[in-house]
């Protein structure tokens, strides 16, 4: 579609922004709403939902009649799963309209929401209700005269919190497993990004999950958050998002019910570079791994450790690469970034580049741009020269900003990606097969990524170690988190 078209639609586009609980949309018990704002343009999308304590009230009863029923946990894994990959027919039939709500929410380029984002929900839905029915219980070995049944249970009612970068591939990493095992779920998206998890909602239903089973309750996150993570009706809750809002849900869960957690909190990855690597290949995925989505990735590869006698001609070609991520018209269909979120990130990440601008060297970009209206656009930023504790290198900054640091040997280049609190992910770069597992093995990460960055796919898990959470999204570990297991001892003669 050309410029005009998908502007023109955007235009001609109907958004709701009420909140949907019991299989229908409705306003906040209150009434209450907040604008809802398009960073790309600052223009109003539609007023949103702004839910209070007695709308979770509402929508935990409802998800917990529909659980107790049974008309969903009882059904056969077989039959949920169909109902799932009915689910994803029906995201990829209103492609356009999906792809279009997400670009107007987060500002990012209707190419990669058509492409990325929206059929990498759909392929979520589609794989867990595929997998369905192909995990099995077991039947251990017991004393003559006994068997014993294990089996993975539902859990009943799941709390999920989304965060705002990926809006709808986070919600369907949360919501395929935990309907797909049989639960009924509650899920706050993001105030910024709503309106795609809100329009799954409607086609839920389309698909044939009953009524109450999947709710979904805009609202601020120390109203509906809070709620949600302290709800003694919840019996767990799954979250990404940043550090510490994590820390605090886990003492909301602890002083509640002890309901269970699954946490998958910030990041500051390392993404390695041997002199032996081919290093322009190299430079083009580091542009990728730190500027893509505008380095609102919770695994991006924000600091860059180049082996000194490669660090000068790496830099070049990095800023060779950075270009193809400069800021466009999300809705032009040209390749590029679009604005970030929202102005407040725009503003804190700017600065940080600003500081890091002062105490090193600014090789390229961070310039705050305006397009379509809005100065939420920033031209990806490659500093050097910085310092190994400087703060670019070890706050998560969540903008198009990287830091390049070199270093002279193996051992320094370990030392210096694991000296962070995170533990998310990590790329290294290098043709020696024996430094790959050498490295890899002691880089302290949930995914490390060799000879490419970020990697990550439906049949792996992703997640972290120390202070990037617990818990894992994806591949069929994922049932783990929604589920527990239930011995049932049968004594026989």
């Amino acid at each position: 579609m050309t410029t005009k078209n998908w502007t023109a639609y955007a235009a001609e586009l109907s958004i709701d922004g009420r909140a949907f609980i019991d299989g229908q949309r409705v306003e906040s018990q209150d009434g209450g709403t907040v604008p809802l704002i398009s960073p790309a343009t600052l223009k109003p999308l539609t007023e949103l939902f702004n839910g209070t304590d007695e709308d979770v009230d509402g929508a935990v009863s409802v998800a917990r009649k529909s659980f107790d029923s049974g008309e969903w946990s009882k059904l056969s894994a077989a039959e949920r799963g169909e109902v799932l990959i009915r689910l994803a027919d029906l995201l990829m039939k209103h492609l356009d309209e999906f792809a279009m709500l997400e670009s107007l929410d987060s500002g990012k380029p209707i190419g990669e929401t058509r492409s990325v984002d929206i059929p990498g929900a759909a392929a979520t839905f589609r794989w867990y209700g595929e997998l369905s029915d192909k995990h099995y219980d077991e039947i251990p070995a017991t004393p003559t005269g006994a068997t014993a049944l294990v089996r993975r249970v539902p859990l009943g009612v799941i709390g999920a919190i989304v965060p705002w970068n990926y809006p709808l591939e986070i919600a369907a990493w949360k919501l395929a497993p935990a309907l797909v095992t049989g639960n009924s779920v509650v899920i706050k998206p993001a105030n910024d990004t709503p309106l795609t998890v809100l329009r799954l909602a409607d086609l839920a239903i389309e698909a044939g999950v009953p009524n109450g089973v999947l709710n979904v309750v805009p609202g601020g996150g120390s109203t509906v958050g809070a709620r949600i993570a302290r709800h003694h009706g919840i019996d767990m809750l799954a979250f990404t998002g940043s550090t510490p809002v994590a820390k605090q849900l886990m003492v909301d869960a602890g002083q509640s019910n002890l309901k269970r957690v699954a946490l998958e909190a910030g990041g500051k990855s390392s993404n390695v570079i041997f002199a032996d690597a081919d290093l322009r290949k190299a430079a083009e995925k580091a542009a990728f791994g730190a500027f893509y989505n505008n380095g609102q990735v919770c695994s991006a590869n924000a600091k860059i450790l180049v082996e000194r006698s490669a660090h000068d001609e790496f830099v070049q070609l990095l800023v060779e690469a950075s270009s193809a991520f400069d800021p466009i018209d999300p809705l032009s269909g040209d390749a590029g970034n679009g604005s970030l979120v929202n102005q407040s990130h725009t503003d804190d990440v700017a600065s940080a580049i600003e500081k890091a601008a002062n105490d090193g060297e600014l090789v390229r970009g961070g310039e705050r741009i305006t397009i379509t209206g809005s100065d939420a656009y920033l031209r990806p930023a490659v500093v050097t020269g910085l310092s190994v504790d400087h703060e670019l290198h070890r706050r998560e900054i969540f903008g198009p900003v990287v830091g390049v640091l070199p270093f002279d040997s193996e051992e320094e280049a370990i030392q210096i990606a694991n000296d962070t609190e995170y533990g998310l992910a990590a790329s290294l770069w290098t043709s020696d097969f024996s430094r790959v597992h050498r490295v890899a093995d002691r880089l302290v990460a949930g995914t490390v990524s060799v000879n490419t960055v970020d990697a990550l796919g439906l049949t792996t898990p992703f997640g972290g170690f120390r202070q990037s959470g617990f818990g894992r999204d994806l591949s069929r570990h994922a049932i783990n988190n929604y589920t527990d297991l239930k011995t049932t001892w049968l004594q026989h003669d």
